[in-house]
Order: C-alpha cells, then structure tokens, then sequence
C-alpha cells in the first residue's frame, strides 16, 4: 500500500523547483533548451512549463493522477536523458565551502528518479481517498448503485439482477 501522506510532501518540492523556473522567465528556460539544440524551443519552455505546473497542481489535488502522470513522466524522462545522466547519479555535488556558504554543482540524476518513482507509485496505488479522483470514484459508484443517469449496466450488475430474479 502506498503512504498517501508522502504524496504532498514530495509534490510541494517538486512544485518549488517549477515555480522557481516560472519566476527566472520562460526565456532563461528558452535560452537553455536553445542552447541545447531543441528544435521550436518557444513552444516547447511553455509545454514543458505548463505540464509541469498544471501537472503539479492536478497532482496535488489527487485529479486525473493517471493522465497527468503521462506527460509528466515524459518530461522527467527527457531532463533525465538529456541533463542530468552526464552529472551522475548524486543530486548534491558539493564542490567547495567559502565564507559565503556552500556552492554546489550540477545536480545528478537521483532527484529525477526520486520524482519518477512517486508518480509511479501514485498510479498504481491511486491518489487517495480525499483525492478529487477518490471524490469522483465513491460519486460514480454511487450512482451505479442507484442505476440513476446510467446509459448502460454492467455484466456483473446483470449477472446479479437475474439470480435474484429481477432482470431489467
């Protein structure tokens, strides 16, 4: 079973890091996908700006967790591939103490595999039951058990009425 109660927390985090790019300007985040050679890279800051928050906001309410989870994964596949794989696998590479603070290097690949297996987890064990997506189910089986509004019975529902002896 998966712990529901992690979900936010790691989501918030993730949510952080994308609002943090928003804030630098789309164009930070265009130069960089220019630079690396991204064909249209315009639109392509945006889709990804706008999965990443759109997505995040979905996810944090428990909405439409599998679909979301898509291109979500897609774009955390994509950053893993073609970012982080050639800085390793740590996600804080500590390259000197000053009088200043710490100063950090380029962060690895760990955080994104981190992030993959959450969303993972939340497909496979759902969002929870305070999610919209657990509102959503309970209101849908609601009303197929009350028949209400439903443009067609299942086998199993079928199957039931006529042991019973009511078919229809």
């Amino acid at each position: 079973m998966v712990s529901h109660s992690a979900a936010p927390d790691c989501w918030l985090r993730v949510y952080a890091t994308r609002l943090a790019k928003l804030s630098r300007g789309p164009g930070a985040f265009v130069a960089i996908l220019q630079a690396m050679g991204v064909p249209n890279p315009h639109f392509v800051a945006w889709l990804t700006i706008l999965t990443e928050l759109l997505g995040g906001v979905a996810v944090l309410l428990g909405a439409f967790v599998t679909i979301v989870s898509v291109p979500m994964m897609a774009v955390l596949l994509v950053a893993m591939f073609k970012v982080h794989l050639p800085y390793g696998f740590s996600s804080i590479k500590l390259l000197a103490v000053t009088a200043t603070g710490a100063k950090f290097g380029p962060v690895g690949y760990e955080v994104i595999l981190l992030y993959l297996a959450c969303l993972a987890a939340l497909v496979v064990g759902g969002a929870g039951p305070f999610a919209i997506d657990g509102l959503i189910g309970r209101h849908l089986d609601a009303r197929r058990r009350d028949g209400s509004r439903q443009p067609y019975q299942s086998t199993i529902t079928l199957q039931n009425r006529s042991r019973s002896g009511t078919v229809g």
